[in-house]
Parts: C-alpha cells; sequence; structure tokens
C-alpha cells in the first residue's frame, strides 16, 4: 500500500521539522520522492527561469565516493574537536554526537538529493542560493509529511569537481546542497531550539542594545 502524506497543518509542519541526523537505511518508494520532488519545483526561484535540476542518488558505489568526501569535510571543520566536544568542554554535545553520526552512516540514508543550479559554478553572487533553497525548504517539509527526515549538508563540496564528474553534470552547473533522506531512526518531531524572537528581530533599523 502507497505511504500516504500526514494531513498536516502548514505552521505545525514549520515547528515540527529539525535537521534529522539519525537516518535508517529503510527504502523510501519512488512514487514518494516524486511527491517530494514535486512539492519541491513548486517553491520560489528567481524569475521562475527553473535553471535547476535535482539528482536523485541511490547507486551505494557512488555515495560511498561522496561520503568519504563528506567525511573529510567533517573531520576537518569538526571531527578534530571531538575530544572536546565529548568531554564536556564544549556546549553541544548532542548535536556533535549527532553530526558525527552522519558522517559516519551518511550512505546508509536511501536517498539522496542534490539541488543544483545550472550556469552558476563561475558565479560570483552571494545570494546565488536564494535561487533554490526556498524549494529545497519545500522537499524537507513535504518529506515531513510523510514522516521522512532530512538535513542539508554541504560538507563534501571541498570535492565539487569530482561530485560534478560523478553525477554526470555539465561544467557550468553547481551543488547547491546534499540532502540524505530516510525514516528516523531515532530522535523525534520536536520543535527545534532557537534564541528568543526578541532577541533577532528588528523594527525599522538593527539595534545594538
Amino acid at each position: 500500500m502507497p505511504a500516504e502524506p500526514e494531513d498536516l497543518p502548514v505552521l505545525a509542519a514549520l515547528h515540527s521539522t529539525p535537521a534529522r541526523r539519525y537516518l535508517s537505511d529503510r527504502p523510501i518508494e519512488d512514487d514518494v520522492i516524486r511527491q517530494l520532488l514535486d512539492a519541491a519545483i513548486r517553491g520560489p526561484n528567481g524569475g521562475n527561469t527553473q535553471r535547476w535540476a535535482w539528482i536523485v542518488v541511490r547507486d551505494p558505489e557512488v555515495k560511498g565516493r561522496i561520503a568519504a568526501f563528506y567525511r573529510e569535510g567533517w573531520e576537518n571543520s569538526y571531527g578534530r574537536h571531538r575530544e572536546r566536544f565529548l568531554t564536556g568542554e564544549e556546549p553541544g554535545r548532542a548535536l556533535f554526537r549527532a553530526g558525527d553520526h552522519l558522517a559516519a552512516h551518511l550512505e546508509e540514508a536511501p536517498v539522496w538529493i542534490f539541488p543544483v543550479l545550472l550556469g552558476a559554478a563561475k558565479s560570483q553572487n552571494p545570494r546565488l542560493g536564494s535561487s533554490i533553497y526556498g524549494a529545497v525548504q519545500q522537499l524537507m517539509l513535504a518529506a515531513r509529511a510523510f514522516g521522512i527526515g532530512s538535513v542539508l549538508t554541504t560538507l563534501y563540496s571541498g570535492h565539487e569537481d569530482e561530485v560534478r564528474e560523478l553525477l554526470g553534470l555539465p561544467e557550468d552547473a553547481l551543488t547547491m546542497a546534499l540532502i540524505p533522506l530516510g525514516y528516523p531512526a531515532r530522535g523525534r518531531w520536536a520543535q527545534p531550539k532557537r534564541r528568543p524572537l526578541d532577541e533577532v528581530v528588528h523594527f525599522e533599523r538593527y539595534r545594538t542594545s
């Protein structure tokens, strides 16, 4: 029987879609992936040019090679501080553990999605992602409705040229993220912890005190 999405109010979904880094290897049906991507492409993009591609990756060999790039990025950025985090000298121990788990088990997520911008490889525009990240969020919210966990990751990007070749992308394309998808292996659909609204919202002008 095909999986059916939960009928979630929009605000309920927005408040209960944290990054999920503990993902099982339970398969995800093709029809469900198509529904997630159909939701994604309804997202905003500059000028409605739709200069994007969405690469669905299941091939274990491709995932294994890219996962090695990801682990290298994780170790260089975070993993080398493992002892500090795990001995309690740094805040965010649980978050570190989750990130460390994802790095070690990334290829076990049954489906990966790469959102790609065509013609973007040479761009110097710092706002480039505005043409696809809204659609990425729609993908992740649609996954939430099906009980599928996701997280936006980019730690593989030090090997962008190799990833582009593995995915068969044109030279002018740029991967904008890797979204591993999987039914959660642990954790819950909780509201992400954030700083209080009054600390980050400014009216009319930025205030310093």
